[in-house]
């Protein structure tokens, strides 16, 4: 007959319980990560690979790229902590702060974030400049994107004095940067508004014939993407995130590989203040609520 001690058995159902509960803890060591859909979800996720695999290492624990539907769910990911960081476009980053009451912190950015352009691109010959743009059909990216909205409608308006809901004959929006190309480049609009570096990637990847599909005006420059991450991420690890992206260097394999899929040069720190400009752009444009 076989014996059981009350106590022997308390203990042995506590210690499963505590190995249960560590490993809990354990499997819950991810650190997820989204980004605004500004361009295809392949490319974004072929861009993100890489990235991740090295954050993960850096921070050392899994780090698990999430995608979103759209720009709006990149916001609300982040502002509900549902994802701990996101790449978002200066305008998302103004969002997610009100969204979330300034509980969120932009970390780090591009060097080619400090002086970001938007383009306006055309396949139509009559098109020449921003004021032939009036009674045309435009496309713009997402409501949401800082460099496929928000600036070139601000542009429009301080510099050719155009209101895109009154002066033109349709406005449109892609979705996206890559989406924008491809429906000018169709015809399906006359001209289209999209991110620099998309347009220059385009070009340098023969995708776009510049001869047909031309650039008609390249805007002042202004703040654009960046890292952040939600206030709840531990300041150790926020840490670990900035110096593991000011760590990339172009001259190992790793570090080509990841600032090249990024487009970046360097990454530098960044600060809520830089999106001070965004923020009034989004505000009078009445785009903030």
């Amino acid at each position: 007959m076989i014996s059981f001690s009350p106590s022997r058995t308390f203990k042995c159902l506590m210690t499963c319980a505590m190995i249960g509960l560590a490993g809990l803890a354990h499997a819950e060591q991810v650190f997820r990560v989204t980004a605004i859909p500004d361009e295809s979800p392949t490319e974004l996720a072929r861009k993100a690979a890489p990235l991740m695999k090295y954050l993960s290492e850096k921070l050392g624990m899994k780090v698990e790229y999430t995608p979103v539907t759209d720009y709006a769910a990149s916001v609300e990911a982040l502002a509900n902590k549902q994802v701990d960081m996101a790449w978002f476009g200066g305008f998302t980053f103004v969002q997610a702060n009100v969204r979330s009451n300034g509980q969120v912190i932009p970390l780090i950015q591009r060097a080619e974030d400090e002086q970001f352009k938007s383009v306006f691109i055309t396949n139509n010959p009559k098109v020449k400049s921003l004021s032939h743009l009036k009674g045309k059909s435009v496309a713009f990216g997402s409501p949401s994107s800082t460099s496929g909205h928000l600036m070139p409608r601000s542009y429009l308006n301080t510099v050719a004095k155009i209101d895109p809901d009154k002066d033109f004959k349709r406005v449109s929006f892609s979705g996206a940067h890559d989406a924008t190309i491809a429906a000018v480049a169709a015809g399906k609009v006359d001209a289209g508004a999209l991110n620099i570096s998309v347009w220059e990637k385009f070009v340098a990847d023969k995708k776009v014939d510049p001869a047909k599909v031309r650039v008609i005006y390249t805007t002042p420059a202004y703040y654009d993407y960046n890292w952040t991450v939600h206030s709840g991420v531990p300041a150790e690890t926020r840490k670990k995130i900035v110096d593991a992206f000011l760590s990339l260097d172009p001259s190992t394999p790793q570090g080509k590989e990841i600032l090249e899929l990024q487009r970046a040069t360097k990454f530098i720190p960044t600060k809520v203040d830089n999106y001070a400009g965004i923020e009034s752009a989004a505000r009078a444009a009445g785009l903030l609520k």
